[in-house]
């Protein structure tokens, strides 16, 4: 596993700073400043090792959930780039594509009112 993230950092940018790398993805970088206020218990208010641990495993979790729409929202967007950089190409369907679209159509049409779907 090791040798798997060792390739995920090369490939990562070393001219950036961590914090420019945050600065690009403020909601990321709010939840890594919530995780870093559990840690010092800047609130003061945490006494016991459970409650540290629920809070630490909260706020990872939140960070998780806001690295994978952070990724999520950069996949799409580089796709919604590749297909705009894409010619558009119009073909007509031919006889056999538009004779198997119909009979999916009406299959679909026949299934739903036999179950009783609108």
């Amino acid at each position: 596993m090791a040798e798997r993230w060792t390739k995920v950092e090369e490939r990562g940018n070393p001219s950036r700073s961590l914090e420019e790398r945050l600065r690009a993805h403020p909601e990321l970088s709010a939840k890594m400043e919530s995780l870093l206020a559990v840690v010092e218990n800047a609130s003061g208010d945490v006494e016991k090792a459970a409650e540290a641990e629920r809070r630490v495993t909260e706020e990872l979790r939140q960070v998780g959930n806001e690295a994978l729409h952070g990724w999520a929202r950069g996949q799409a967007q580089r796709k919604e780039e590749d297909v705009a950089q894409q010619p558009v190409i119009m073909e007509h369907p031919s006889h056999c594509q538009t004779a198997s679209l119909a009979k999916m159509v009406l299959f679909s049409i026949n299934r739903s009112t036999f179950h009783g779907r609108p």
